[in-house]
């Protein structure tokens, strides 16, 4: 069983353009309650693949938020949740399951500022074009399942890579998430140089990079991914939340 991640560093210590995100992700719509404990709400403006989310705040508050036709169809207006227990039961007799949780993870506004001062190792290079036989030979050393769950691609948004004698064996891309200014990213190690820091630093390398250009960076990975969450603390990011959306098998 993985045991939750303890957050570090308080959320209002993150950019605001972060949290304005999902501010307005979670409370920028019908806001039908709300403590310090749970917040509900709904927004007519989410997708199919996104109407029912949750965010379990590092600092402990949960917030619900779907559409006005779920929230009608979850009672949440006539009998509203007392608490997490109740709405997830009453998620569970709906059929409307969540998909495995993913951890957020930021850098908090202090560690920016060192980080944008820190002078990116030799080994470590932004990638382009002109590196796509570099890259596929990357790629043909990694397993199918390694890369379609970092999902690394040479033509995302800006992509970076760590050297061993000329071979690259880490590389990190990044692309522009749900047309906001955080840039979300990926990270692949080949086997043999795992636990050689090469994926820390091309996450710092390819943050400072995303900073430059006005984005924050956002790293994901499932809870049960123990060695990517600890890359993500090695690299200096902080909890932000734990991220739940509906699946793709719940009902219509």
């Amino acid at each position: 069983m993985t045991m939750p991640i303890t957050a570090s560093t308080p959320s209002a210590l993150f950019s605001p353009t972060i949290e304005s995100f999902w501010q307005h992700t979670f409370l920028g719509g019908d806001v039908l309650q709300h403590s310090a404990e749970l917040s509900v709400a709904t927004q007519a403006e989410l997708d199919a693949a996104r109407r029912v989310m949750l965010l379990r705040r590092a600092a402990g508050q949960l917030q619900a938020v779907c559409t006005p036709a779920l929230a009608e169809r979850l009672a949440l207006r006539q009998q509203p949740v007392r608490n997490e227990a109740m709405l997830r039961e009453r998620l569970q007799q709906a059929d409307l399951p969540l998909h495995g949780a993913d951890y957020l993870f930021h850098f908090s506004e202090a560690d920016k500022t060192a980080l944008v001062q820190e002078i990116t190792p030799s080994s470590v290079r932004q990638l382009h074009a002109a590196d796509a036989e570099l890259f596929a030979a990357f790629q043909g050393a990694a397993s199918e399942q390694d890369l379609d769950d970092a999902y690394v691609e040479l033509d995302h948004w800006a992509v970076f890579g760590a050297f061993e004698q000329e071979r690259l064996v880490c590389a990190a891309s990044m692309y522009p998430w749900d047309g906001q200014q955080i840039a979300d990213m990926g990270v692949l190690t080949l086997p043999p140089y795992r636990g050689q820091g090469h994926a820390s630093r091309v996450v710092r390398a390819i943050s400072r990079h995303a900073l430059t250009l006005g984005y924050q960076p956002q790293y994901r990975c499932q809870h049960d991914n123990s060695a990517s969450a600890a890359l993500a603390r090695s690299a200096g990011l902080s909890l932000f939340g734990s991220w739940e959306v509906i699946s793709p098998d719940a009902a219509d």
